[in-house]
């Protein structure tokens, strides 16, 4: 048996053990490159923007970590270099440089350059997780080519079976929670249904048991994207590349399947290997589907079900919209014979829902910067960044400039009545590399937003406003949970 004072210290032990490796990792990089490397610092590294760069490598990592550790989320790191050093700042962080891009103008430059000045840039941890075969990763001249394959079951027109399935999905759901009278976390329902539906339009994975295999894995890769990139036992990073070569092993399983002809289903992977005897340009190696699968996975479930959470709790403190966003769906509702399903050409009666939608994305905003890596030097709105720096478009600033938008702060559908400014509004990115996942991110919001308005009122039973800790994306530690009363 343990002492008290032994119990204690294993317990903050195990509570901070990531921090504590982190630290002591830290402590002998630095003495090395003190040692060694101190002096090789360029000079122009510190440019003409403000900000503090630290030690070489570790920088501001620690910093940067424990903002993503704490309740007010990694933004809370920007935040407070934005006050210290104005709204264009560098930092390091994970040992690259990087730039905080904090205007309309500036994303402007960044995305309509993308490929010929910059490329994606994630930090390596995120990288590793979701494989350099990804979307997310890839250089440009494969860049075209994988999206090219893989937008066909992304964009509108066949987008309809999924529609139908998700709605028959939420509604049986949803009648279940408001006839069982109990509280429920939307954030995990919202990441529960996008998963499943996900799995089922992607590779036709039904089965629960399977489906919480693949749920578990994901979920630990989803978790060690902002950690630091030592395979330690134990730690965050360590756990995701583990489940990732699991999850590679699932797939790969799917696809010798499906080729020795005992599965065959309807679904994206089976489109993907249909393209088998077609030339090396017009399909997908092995590792380019498997990467992309879990990137479209996770990327299509954590984003959507924040985005989802978030509206909930928007509609929620504002009664004025959420009371006008009934209506218009009510009016859908009773259009439709009993039990009909969503379809396509109904998002075209709600305008108000959509306007919903973009003004949650403006104020969620779910993805919080879009990181690039400059392959040369160049000026941005007079600002020097030098080749090899990250220039991050950072969303939440531009999303929240009362310059753009009048009392951001303040939930208002109504302002995307007007045209927006070019490059403004960036909640899936703009150019090339604009999300391919933008339209059923889009109509699984719109549904969702139907069902729940058209059928229920609810109440939130719990206001904390804090956000989960270790999240690569901004989520509220409560997940936002709520009770349903039918109509």
């Amino acid at each position: 048996m343990f002492s008290p004072l032994k119990e204690d210290l294993l317990l903050h032990v195990h509570k901070y053990y990531e921090t504590i490796i982190l630290a002591v990792v830290s402590i002998g990089v630095t003495f090395f490159f003190l040692k060694f490397a101190c002096g090789k610092v360029a000079i122009s590294y510190r440019g003409h923007i403000r900000g503090r760069l630290g030690l070489p490598f570790i920088g501001e990592t620690i910093s940067f970590l424990s903002a993503t550790n704490s309740t007010k989320g990694c933004y809370e790191f920007v935040r407070l270099r934005r006050h210290w050093y104005g709204k264009w700042f560098k930092t390091r962080i994970f040992g690259k440089i990087h730039v905080f891009v904090p205007s309309a103008e500036g994303a402007r430059t960044i995305f309509s350059n993308d490929f010929a000045n910059f490329n994606k840039g994630y930090v390596k941890s995120m990288a590793d997780c979701v494989g350099e075969k990804s979307l997310l990763c890839v250089p440009h001249e494969n860049h075209r080519r994988i999206r090219r394959l893989l937008s066909d079951p992304f964009s509108m027109n066949s987008l309809s079976q999924f529609v139908q399935k998700f709605d028959k999905m939420l509604c049986q759901k949803l009648k279940k929670l408001e006839e069982g009278g109990k509280s429920f976390v939307v954030l995990e329902f919202g990441m529960k249904m996008t998963f499943d539906a996900m799995c089922s339009m992607l590779m036709s994975v039904t089965e629960d048991s399977l489906l919480r295999k693949i749920e578990r894995d994901c979920t630990a890769v989803s978790n060690a994207m902002l950690s630091f990139p030592v395979m330690i036992p134990g730690t965050r990073y360590y756990k995701g590349i583990k489940a990732r070569r699991r999850l590679m092993e699932t797939f790969k399983d799917m696809i010798d399947r499906r080729r020795s002809a005992k599965e065959s289903p309807e679904d994206f992977l089976q489109s993907m290997l249909d393209r088998d005897s077609c030339p090396p340009n017009e399909k997908l190696q092995d590792s380019e589907i498997m990467d992309n699968l879990l990137t479209l996975i996770i990327a299509g479930q954590t984003t959507t079900a924040a985005a989802i959470m978030w509206s909930v709790k928007f509609l929620d403190e504002n009664k004025e919209a959420q009371d006008r966003l009934r209506e218009e769906q009510l009016s859908i509702a009773k259009s439709k014979p009993g039990g009909a399903s969503v379809a396509l050409e109904d998002f075209k009666n709600m305008p108000y829902c959509l306007k919903v939608v973009k003004e949650t994305l403006r104020m969620a905003n779910v993805l919080l910067w879009f990181p690039r890596v400059a392959l040369s030097d160049c000026t941005i709105q007079g600002f020097e960044i030098k080749k090899g720096w990250h220039a991050n478009i950072d969303a939440t600033c531009i999303h929240y400039d009362p310059d753009l938008y009048a009392e951001p702060m303040q939930f208002n559908p109504d302002r995307f009545d007007e045209i927006q400014k070019p490059y403004s509004f960036i909640p899936f990115g703009s150019g090339p590399r604009t999300c391919i996942g933008i339209n059923m991110a889009k109509v699984t919001m719109l549904v969702f937003l139907h069902r729940l308005t058209s059928g229920y009122r609810w109440t939130v039973d719990d206001l904390d406003t804090s956000l989960e800790k270790k999240a690569h994306i901004p989520r509220l530690r409560s997940g936002c949970p709520i009770t349903l009363k039918a109509l």
